[in-house]
């Protein structure tokens, strides 16, 4: 079986072809520059042109892209996007008209697009044409079964999104916190997930008449239980992912997610990120404490205490906050459990194999064993 994943982030987009024929190790990879970079990219070059923009597209993520385009404003130089794209930038979309923005139809964007000093930019998370082509020029076809991960904050057009992302995800740790609640084949996906629909919507389509399967994950809850596959990972266990944008720290007992916290990575610090590890775990971190500080929060269903911790597992490309510490910046009780994993050889591709871990809970292959390897 072939298995293509893609875990979207806001620095890179990891991309894992999984082959059941072979060693895990052997699978083809890629690290490439995120999505949301790309926009970024080719919005500041139309605005060094000084060129009218026209979005296109779909929901996507934001950030880079988000800045790139206020700066095209405040140059000068006109923005028109139609509703879907403009949604990448804020859920209100009376938000977004206050930055400038026009927004069009569909029809009304073409005609833009057309005019001499104008460019079209697609907005879009994983491209499959793209891969497709990259994996074509070394004789490789992209498979039928698809696993996409991006981090989906819901639609909350009236309310802070830090908010309502940490409201869903309480409600899945609360049905019960295991893999089977962090992912969806395209028809489950809920309503609240925009971002993650408008990806399913557009892989479908773009995929046509094939015989595709597909599922879906947040990017967090995606590194959680790819790093779970790590020989070290011994439970109880806290996971610790430190992606370019977001940090996000889970307690899991018996494969279950029972606490969590999320931060941004540019406020996190080593003093801070040990402190949050340990109350987490102690059940004393309060989703207004991080909150407060700029995170997204904290929710705790079942905090087994610290001390019944049994190892810590670190992954993400911004882990170097917790590697490269001096034996007197790091607590002695965090270095007694701490491990750097690297599943299947590969730190950046955690959130790759808790896809694949994923799309296996949804379609079964008793053959594939992703824990015990």
């Amino acid at each position: 079986m072939l298995i293509l994943a893609a875990d979207v982030g806001t620095g890179t987009q990891d991309i894992l072809l999984f082959n059941s024929d072979k060693e895990v190790e052997n699978s083809l990879l890629m690290v490439m520059p995120a999505p949301t970079q790309i926009i970024a990219k080719k919005v500041r070059k139309a605005t060094k042109k000084g060129k009218t923009i026209v979005f296109t597209g779909n929901i996507m993520g934001g950030g880079p892209s988000t800045f790139a385009i206020r700066a095209h404003l405040k140059a000068g130089f006109p923005v028109y996007a139609t509703e879907q794209a403009a949604l990448t930038i804020n859920d209100n979309i009376e938000k977004v008209k206050a930055f400038g923005i026009q927004i069009v139809s569909e029809a009304e964007a073409k005609k833009f697009a057309s005019e001499e000093n104008a460019q079209e930019i697609v907005m879009q998370d994983f491209d499959p044409k793209s891969t497709s082509s990259a994996l074509s020029a070394f004789e490789v076809q992209i498979p039928p079964n698809y696993a996409v991960a991006v981090q989906d904050h819901g639609n909350a057009p009236e309310k802070s999104n830090r908010i309502y992302r940490f409201e869903l995800l309480r409600e899945l740790i609360d049905k019960g916190g295991k893999l089977d609640n962090f992912v969806y084949r395209p028809e489950e996906i809920p309503e609240a997930f925009t971002r993650m629909k408008a990806q399913a919507d557009s892989l479908l389509k773009a995929a046509g008449n094939r015989k595709t399967r597909a599922v879906f994950m947040d990017t967090g809850p995606a590194a959680i239980f790819g790093a779970l596959t790590d020989p070290a990972a011994i439970q109880p266990s806290v996971v610790v992912n430190i992606g370019n944008g977001h940090t996000l720290v889970a307690l899991v007992n018996e494969n279950k997610i029972t606490a969590v916290f999320e931060h941004h990575t540019s406020l996190m610090n080593p003093e801070k990120l040990q402190n949050y590890i340990i109350k987490l775990a102690d059940g004393r971190l309060g989703f207004d404490e991080v909150f407060e500080d700029g995170g997204h929060g904290a929710y705790i269903k079942e905090a087994l205490g610290f001390e019944q911790v049994r190892s810590i597992l670190v992954t993400g490309p911004k882990r170097e906050i917790l590697e490269k510490l001096s034996e007197s910046e790091i607590r002695e009780e965090i270095s007694n459990k701490l491990h750097f994993a690297a599943p299947f050889g590969s730190m950046m591709l955690s959130g790759c194999f808790g896809l694949l871990a994923g799309f296996l809970e949804k379609y079964p292959e008793p053959s594939i064993n992703l824990i015990n390897h």
